[in-house]
């Protein structure tokens, strides 16, 4: 299918069949049918074939539940699809190569020579009717159901140009081009419209073809393979005599409801389930997209596709197939893609009535003349002259050219458009949905603020460019621990000086640069950045331990200035974690210390206490803080007259305070909030009349993205959301949001000036050609004409920002 009168053509097939209910989707080129009553598959593919085109069918099952009628899968491509891509390529790359020689014959009187109309004619005639054979037998096979297309415009243009030229050449009888070579042919049009175009069709399957890959990619995150774990007769499992359990690796197909399987540290989870035994952080962005890992236990629900980042797990099977949560998701993405309705290009809505009025103005011409005049040759050339002006060369290149151009300059401002339906949409936009992590935000974790109990904030901002700098103290030293781990007296001084912020940041940063946490990670980072290295005293870890879902623990050593390698070592127990697990642990954590954890983590923070001596000695708290570029952004996309919202599964705390750092004011964000949830929002939205673009970079937010009037994937996020979206923005920076809306904006305006001006241009000359006063070879030369103006017209994109 190539546009929007094929799309029509299907449907209304396929709708004729009593009991179905048929949408066509033109970018995944697939069917979506529901059946009221029972029908035949041959009923199915004779009433697609009788359209024009083949089919195959693939039945699905419905789903159960909410979800019930939206079981579909990923459409496969065709069989052909390859080779149809390939055949384009192919025909695009001869018939370069033969237009580029054939062009410059006929344009530059200077390599002309007697007999160049001959060698034009030998190099055209292989591009005009091989090169263009798509063109070809897609006007024929629409011209066989009664309607007319784009390929109906291209086809008539190429080959009245080339029969024309051809009558010419053979006759000798047109006009000579003045330069004394032989007559004026027209055989560089057809070449050149038919290499433009190719050039186009080639883009465009490239495009359509990966609009399925959305889903294929999402379906493919999951794991592929299992460590099912051998059950006893009371449904527990079964511990080899050597310690660990009996495993057999399975698929994950093969997994059943009541299963037990196994997840290592780095391993993902296989199917939703229930953790029975062991516990973990879990990496759960997938699903979530934000970037704080979630810490489980024994009776805990994880979801299949989630990554295990520390500890060792037993999860038993509680859904699997396609009633997993990421199954689910692709079910939204898959039900919202087969639901939007297909944008019937401006081009095909003028030639379904522009091409049948210039075939019936041709023939009206040639009657005429004949009745008038009894002059056939008269008559002729003024009904090819009618063809000829009439020549969707300009309206032929109208779309491509703009497009061309536009998305090579989109490349040049990291924005990727996928094609010109999208442009409509960014015409009627008035809404952008924007996702807060890895869109608004950063994406990953950084330290904002360290506090102890006897000094306000001190390093606000650690970790950032310009943000707070802390140094050591010199003599500050931990008391020492035996290797029983009984903890030696500490002198006053010494819990004095640890207990200063930087000193709470640099121990904790120690302890956790063993560790692969993410905010182990942060913590490390932000040691490193915001405090100075002190060469006399060196900290040392050793003994460290993670507890999974707690915190970690190690005993950390510093020598004292002045003494040589080895010398006057002092060592501390050192806890980094949560407030209970500390507890848990036998550390006193003060009042003062829960009420700091506790406002952190109200304004959205996730906040670790740090312990040494058996006491809580401060809180370092972490965010995922807006890009340093998003509130110019959020600025730039209400200038271009749309409303923010921000849209996260986040808490609303950590919500409110990002959407304040941008701009965002709080009645527009929402918070907690599921992919379902999203694509829920974002059809809200619609529903009150707004046109919605959605802007996000996870698997979670592809729903959303595909729910949305336009979707803007970050380039930076998952191939999913990227395959999603309607549009790409490869840098990662949400100021691209809004250069793509305004580059689409002026690629649609300047596609609507070269098909107002490609159409006013025929509707002016036609009745000239008709009355005799245009020769073909002054058509031509208008029609040429009206195809540079419309080329030049494009170009000004290049200079869009």
């Amino acid at each position: 299918m190539t546009c929007a009168s094929c799309v029509a053509r299907v449907e209304r097939k396929l709708n004729r069949i009593d009991g179905v209910a048929a949408t066509v989707n033109l970018p995944l080129e697939s069917a979506h049918v529901v059946l009221s009553a029972e029908v035949a598959d041959q009923d199915l593919v004779g009433a697609v074939e009788s359209a024009g085109y083949e089919a195959r069918v693939t039945r699905r099952r419905a789903v159960r539940g909410a979800d019930a009628g939206d079981g579909a899968e990923p459409p496969e491509p065709a069989p052909g699809d390859a080779y149809r891509g390939a055949d384009l390529l192919r025909r695009l790359r001869v018939s370069a190569v033969l237009t580029v020689p054939v062009l410059l014959l006929s344009m530059v009187p200077a390599w002309s020579f007697p007999g160049s109309g001959w060698v034009v004619a030998a190099l055209a005639l292989p591009v005009v009717v091989w090169g263009a054979w798509p063109f070809h037998a897609a006007a024929v096979r629409a011209a066989r159901h009664g309607s007319s297309t784009m390929d109906t415009l291209v086809s008539i243009g190429v080959v009245a140009a080339t029969l024309w030229s051809l009558w010419v050449l053979v006759t000798g009888s047109a006009p000579h081009t003045g330069h004394g070579t032989g007559p004026a042919v027209y055989f560089e049009v057809g070449a050149v419209v038919t290499t433009f175009l190719l050039a186009g069709r080639y883009a465009e399957h490239r495009s359509r073809r990966r609009a399925g890959d959305a889903l294929r990619a999402l379906l493919s995150l999951g794991a592929k393979d299992a460590e099912r774990i051998a059950l006893g007769p009371d449904g527990t499992p079964l511990r080899l005599p050597e310690g660990g359990w009996r495993t057999t690796p399975v698929p994950v197909a093969a997994l059943r409801v009541g299963d037990v399987f196994a997840v290592r540290p780095g391993g993902t989870v296989a199917t939703d389930g229930t953790v029975v035994e062991g516990a973990s952080a879990l990496d759960t962005s997938l699903v979530t997209g934000e970037p704080v890992p979630v810490d489980v236990i024994v009776g805990d629900d994880v979801v299949g596709g989630t990554v295990s980042t520390s500890g060792h797990l037993l999860v038993r099977a509680t859904r699997v197939g396609e009633d997993t949560m990421l199954a689910r998701i692709g079910r939204l993405v898959a039900r919202a893609q087969t639901g939007k309705a297909p944008v019937a290009r401006l081009a095909d809505r003028i030639s379904a009535v522009f091409v049948p009025v210039v075939l019936v103005l041709a023939v009206l011409t040639l009657v005429g003349w004949l009745a008038l005049t009894g002059d056939l040759q008269a008559a002729f050339t003024a009904a090819v002259a009618v063809l000829i002006i009439a020549c969707p060369c300009a309206l032929g290149l109208a779309t491509p050219t703009a497009i061309l151009v536009g998305t090579g300059r989109g490349a040049q401002l990291g924005v990727l458009i996928r094609g010109p339906e999208i442009l409509e949409s960014t015409r009627r936009v008035d809404t952008v949905v924007l996702d807060k992590t890895g869109t608004v935000t950063e994406g990953r974790m950084r330290v904002v603020d360290v506090w102890s109990p006897d000094r306000s904030p001190a390093m606000a901002g650690v970790g950032h460019p310009g943000g707070g700098h802390a140094s050591v103290g010199s003599e500050a030293g931990p008391d020492a621990v035996g290797h029983a781990g009984q903890e030696a007296p500490a002198d006053a001084d010494d819990a004095n000086h640890l207990s200063n912020a930087p000193e709470v940041l640099r121990y904790a940063a120690a302890v956790e640069a063993l560790s692969e946490h993410p905010i182990a990670r942060a913590i490390a980072a932000a040691g490193r950045a915001g405090a100075e290295p002190d060469p006399e005293t060196p900290l040392e870890v050793t003994g460290f331990v993670a507890h999974a879902g707690g915190g970690v623990e190690g005993l950390v050593r510093r020598a004292h200035a002045g003494l040589a390698p080895g010398g006057g070592l002092n060592t501390r127990r050192v806890l980094v974690g949560r407030p209970d697990w500390l507890a848990e642990q036998g550390v006193t954590v003060s009042a003062e210390v829960r009420s700091a954890v506790g406002q952190q983590e109200e304004d959205g923070a996730t906040a670790v206490v740090v312990a040494w001596n058996g006491a809580a000695g401060g809180v370092i708290a972490l965010r995922d803080p807006a890009k340093a570029t998003s509130a110019e952004a959020v600025e730039e996309l209400r200038e271009l007259g749309l409303r923010p919202y921000l849209l996260t599964g986040d808490s609303a705390g950590a919500a409110r305070v990002a959407a304040r750092a941008v701009g965002i004011p709080d009645e527009d964000v929402v918070a907690r909030v599921l992919p379902a949830g999203k694509a829920e929002v974002v059809a809200r939205l619609q529903a009150e009349g707004r046109t919605v673009t959605m802007v996000g970079d996870g698997v979670n937010d592809a729903a959303a993205l595909a729910t949305a009037d336009l979707g803007l994937a970050m380039g930076t996020g998952t191939d999913v959301a990227i395959e999603a979206g309607d549009i790409t923005l490869v840098r990662g920076d949400l100021r691209a949001a809004a250069s793509a809306v305004r580059l689409s904006r002026k690629t649609l305006r300047i596609i609507k000036q070269n098909l107002f001006w490609a159409f006013a241009y025929n509707v002016a000359a036609i009745p000239l050609a008709a009355a005799g006063l245009l020769s073909p070879m002054i058509a031509g030369g208008a029609m040429a004409a009206s195809s540079v103006l419309v080329v030049a017209n494009s170009l000004r994109l290049r200079r869009a920002t």
